[in-house]
């Protein structure tokens, strides 16, 4: 099974936390506190039992669970006074609190882009998987305005919507009027300006109801 969430893809099946083509390493009891978080999503699990989850049948002080949180929020960039993935319910435990989908069979099939740019008369259709915004010649969406960076935005598309990551640039990556800070799920219609580009980004609106319950 294989979860996407933000920029990031958890495959329960080979055991891998990815970012982008980049495999991002976690110790065998963080990846299991990760996916155990994700596939109660969104409850939350007590320090208890996630101690025993991790430890059966071993006393292990909670230091250690809180070691674990710790690493996961490092690998995935979530600080703890502002989570967008873990949430601490204090007193009590645990939870994911980020947004989540699992692809089924539909996901896999290659079906034709369910989403797509446009800016400038351009109509740019958006593939399943990782596309780059920048002036390198080498990124999946090129633009070669002085005010774009060379690498400057990153697009994460899956059947179920795309997601916003901007890199540090001087120009910044702006969702509407605001900044891009962390990275943020799209909407269609939503604006998106990359140096002084203006984007807009659109989803088709053949969606079933399913996979719009998982946008």
């Amino acid at each position: 099974m294989r979860i996407f969430f933000g920029p990031f893809i958890l495959d329960l099946d080979t055991r891998q936390l990815t970012r982008g083509s980049r495999e991002i390493h976690l110790t065998t009891k963080a990846f299991d506190l990760l996916a155990a978080l994700m596939l109660a999503r969104p409850r939350v699990l007590s320090k208890a039992a996630l101690l025993e989850r991790l430890w059966p049948s071993t006393f292990v002080a909670e230091a250690n669970l809180s070691n674990l949180v710790a690493e996961v929020r490092e690998a995935l960039g979530d600080p703890a006074r502002t989570p967008v993935y873990i949430r601490t319910a204090h007193g009590v435990g645990y939870a994911f609190c980020g947004d989540a989908a699992v692809p089924g069979p539909r996901d896999r099939s290659p079906e034709s882009p369910s989403c797509w740019l446009e800016w400038d008369e351009r109509r740019l259709p958006l593939s399943v998987g990782e596309h780059v915004i920048g002036r390198d010649p080498d990124v999946e969406i090129r633009l070669e305005q002085s005010t774009v960076s060379r690498r400057h935005a990153r697009l994460l598309v899956t059947r179920h919507g795309a997601v916003l990551e901007a890199f540090a640039t001087k120009n910044g990556t702006f969702l509407g009027s605001e900044r891009v800070s962390v990275p943020v799920q799209l909407a269609d219609g939503d604006t998106i300006r990359v140096g002084s580009v203006l984007m807009t980004f659109h989803v088709r609106a053949s969606l079933t109801p399913e996979e719009t319950q998982l946008l």
